[in-house]
């Protein structure tokens, strides 16, 4: 391993200790949200506060006990889209509204009132097909398709909304809070419930504006098959989740995951597409505080009539899916995706938060990295090696090492004393170069990209409003407030060959440790109580960093080029909407069989969540792979949509011809393979681009046939990709099945 220069941190030697992450139950807004049990619920609706334009529907729910109003409105978008927004009708301050992820503001039309009488609220869809039914007491709605209950909202009463308080100290004194006060236990159940403040081993975080968590259950009738809600190191099909165990949807880095893992890892999408033989539906929760979704599938009974007065009536057994989604803070924003197709739901998604988007040619092709490739004259061996050895590919990486002490945008002057020339020698062979940008900033007064960024006040800050500092590979780091549309454009503007020193049109970006990353905070992130532009906190904004960090990347590449070239951006951390943006992969995985085999899961929910450039790390990042292992790993890397090898700084060299001639022989033919498969791969991204068809997806048995009996050599050879590697992937995974788990998806 390379000498670590003062300040700078060295290499993580294993996988990070499970301890370091939060369990479920010890997450306060959960603890306090799962008090709250199935039941009738407190809310009830004032249906004389209904007004109806031509936007929405709007009224007013009050709380029995507290009697809190909020705020409900509801309308249709064109597409079979519902939206349902509840706020609070009074906030002390406005609550987090999640901006910039909706491509626009959607086009509304107009729902008609049908019934308002006896404590229901019936509305209807412009076609008619579609009936929301609002019950005022308790407070729940149907969604109707044609007479049949797609979904209920509410129906286990677990609607939760805190609202926004000012903090005790601010609050006049009564009798009541004066008790409250001198009583040990309420503090004691105050600091249980996380209200106020929250700690985490040493970690305490100051909540300034009190609990403001929001939570909602909604019922799918007939389905008992979810997916969707990456990212975690999970089957395609989504577990029942039992007390403690919900899916989370937190971006963490968490070197070497586990596998089988509810926990979240690098990004969050929090879309949950339901199936059943006639309808496929979609919930998208737009909210980018930390959440939690339970999920409870079990089965009914459905009375049947009866076909005469003298029979009983009949009863027969039909699947329910409960799902509860619990966030920190914001508001309840979400959309109800009726499909009713599969692609029917991929569609309006796209149509809400953009499609995939059409990656440059040779992004599509073999991809070459490691962390790191020493110098220039490593770099020229490597790229010399594939052509040595007949092997096909387009792009060479590298990582932190390549920068002066980890300040990005430099070059380290004796390992890279000429990256122009060396970008020049790729380019003669068509080839191009990635590099790393990460979001921490050297805390160093002389490193231009930090003064100047500090200079304008471009960090995050913490809850004291001094630039926060936390440490990551430079040492002590800031970190630049993406979330901040005129830091987006500066850091856009760093991009330009005038200001990135050595750089040309054929270098590309690579977005790391952007969850974002932190090594000695609270869960290796970011603290909540840190101050984000327009003096939202952290913990409203948490899961839109990366998302945040990869548009302003992206957006410097097309501005670098005078909108002429598309970008190519690689991001570890990625929220709803990052496929607008470019790349993102499954981050640190190991060099085992049992990744090998997850990783096809994976990137099946990753795809069906909007996002269809993903891969994860050939031979695994962690570890060194066996070679049939290693083998087995490109067989499968080649039909993925992002495609390549990576490893450790602590691996051993693993180029492909690093194996043996026989082994070598394999691997260069499925690289090639992919070069085959190069011009049907660009069309399926055309498709994403332009359709939303996920790229990697399974087929139906139809569908399969029509490719089997079709008369294109490319296209029966092109079926794999589009199959996820249904069958590829079985026949390649047998020796998974004997190291790892039986099951391939399931």
């Amino acid at each position: 391993m390379e000498a670590v220069t003062p300040g700078e941190v060295s290499v993580q030697d294993e996988a990070v200790d499970k301890s370091t992450f939060k369990e479920c139950n010890q997450i306060a807004f959960y603890r306090r949200q799962k008090l709250l049990h199935p039941g009738k619920s407190l809310y009830r609706a004032l249906l004389d506060s209904v007004t109806l334009s031509d936007e929405n529907v709007k009224f007013q729910i009050i709380h029995e006990e507290n009697k809190v109003l909020l705020q409900v409105e509801i309308c249709e978008i064109e597409g079979n889209i519902f939206r349902l927004k509840i706020d609070e009708a009074a906030p002390v301050r406005a609550r987090y509204k999640v901006p910039d992820v909706l491509i626009k503001e959607p086009t509304t039309q107009r729902l008609s009132i049908s019934q308002k009488e006896a404590g229901i609220l019936v509305l209807s869809s412009v076609n008619e097909n579609y009936k929301l039914q609002v019950t005022a007491n308790p407070f729940q709605i149907e969604l109707q398709s044609k007479g049949e209950t797609v979904l209920s909202m509410n129906s286990n009463g677990l609607l939760y909304f805190e609202h926004l308080q000012s903090p005790p100290s601010a609050r006049k004194p009564t009798a009541e809070n004066k008790g409250e006060a001198a009583s040990d236990s309420s503090k004691e159940k105050q600091e249980d419930l996380g209200l106020w403040q929250e700690k985490f081993g040493n970690f305490l975080d100051i909540k300034a504006h009190g609990p403001s968590s929001v939570g909602m259950d909604f019922s799918l009738h007939g389905f008992d098959h979810v997916y969707g809600i990456p990212q975690h190191t999970e089957a395609l099909l989504l577990k029942n989740t039992s007390d403690g165990d919900a899916y989370r949807l937190y971006n963490l880095d968490i070197f070497g995951h586990k596998i089988h893992d509810k926990i979240g890892i690098y990004g969050s999408v929090p879309l949950l597409l339901a199936h059943k033989p006639n309808r496929t539906s979609g919930i998208f929760w737009l909210n980018s505080s930390e959440t939690l979704v339970d999920i409870s599938s079990k089965a009914v009974a459905e009375h049947m009539p009866s076909r005469s007065a003298a029979e009983t009536a009949k009863q027969r057994a039909v699947p329910l899916t409960d799902v509860r989604w619990m966030s920190e803070s914001g508001i309840i924003d979400v959309f109800l995706l009726m499909g009713p197709t599969a692609f029917d739901t991929f569609k309006q998604f796209a149509q809400l938060t953009g499609t995939q988007a059409l990656p440059p040619l040779f992004s599509l092709g073999y991809h070459q990295c490691r962390w790191n490739y020493e110098d220039e004259q490593d770099v020229k061996t490597v790229d010399a090696g594939f052509d040595e050895h007949d092997i096909p590919y387009d792009v060479i990486w590298l990582d932190i090492e390549h920068t002066d002490g980890k300040r990005y945008f430099t070059w380290d002057k004796k390992k890279f004393q000429n990256p122009r020339k060396m970008q020049e020698h790729l380019r003669k062979k068509k080839r191009k170069l990635v590099i790393i940008v990460d979001p921490h900033i050297k805390v160093d007064p002389t490193y231009t990209l930090y003064s100047q960024a500090k200079d304008k006040g471009y960090f995050v800050k913490d809850r004291n409003g001094q630039d926060f500092e936390g440490i990551c590979w430079p040492g002590s780091s800031c970190y630049l407030d993406f979330t901040n549309p005129e830091v987006r454009k500066w850091y856009a503007d760093q991009f330009a060959f005038k200001t990135y020193k050595e750089s040309t049109n054929i270098l590309f970006v690579w977005n790391d440790m952007n969850e974002p990353s932190v090594f000695k905070g609270a869960e290796l992130t970011m603290q909540k109580d840190a101050v984000h532009y327009n003096n939202w906190e952290h913990r409203e904004v948490h899961n839109l960093y990366g998302f945040y960090q990869q548009m302003a990347t992206a957006e410097g590449l097309i501005r670098r080029s005078s909108g002429k070239e598309r970008p190519f951006v690689l991001t570890r951390s990625f929220f709803a909407g990052s496929q607008k943006y470019g790349a993102v992969w499954t981050g640190d995985n190991t060099a085992e069989w049992g990744y090998l085999k997850i990783s096809i899961p994976m990137l099946l929910t990753i795809s069906l969540a909007g996002i269809s450039f993903c891969g994860a790390d050939v031979g695994g990042f962690i570890g060194d792979p066996e070679p049939e292992l290693l083998v087995r790993w490109y067989q499968a890397g080649a039909y993925q949509p992002f495609f390549r090898g990576h490893s450790n700084m602590e691996s051993k060299r693993r180029e492909p011809w690093l194996f043996g001639e026989k082994n070598t022989q394999i691997i260069r033919e499925a690289i090639r393979e992919r070069y085959v498969l190069l011009p049907y791969l660009y069309t399926l991204f055309y498709r994403a681009h332009t359709a939303a068809e996920p790229v990697m997806r399974f087929f139906s048995r139809d569908q399969e046939e029509t490719c089997y009996k079709s008369s294109s050599g490319l296209l029966r050879r092109g079926r794999t990709v589009l199959q996820g590697l249904a069958h590829q992937a079985s026949a390649l995974l047998v020796d998974c099945d004997r190291k790892a788990h039986p099951s391939l998806l399931c």
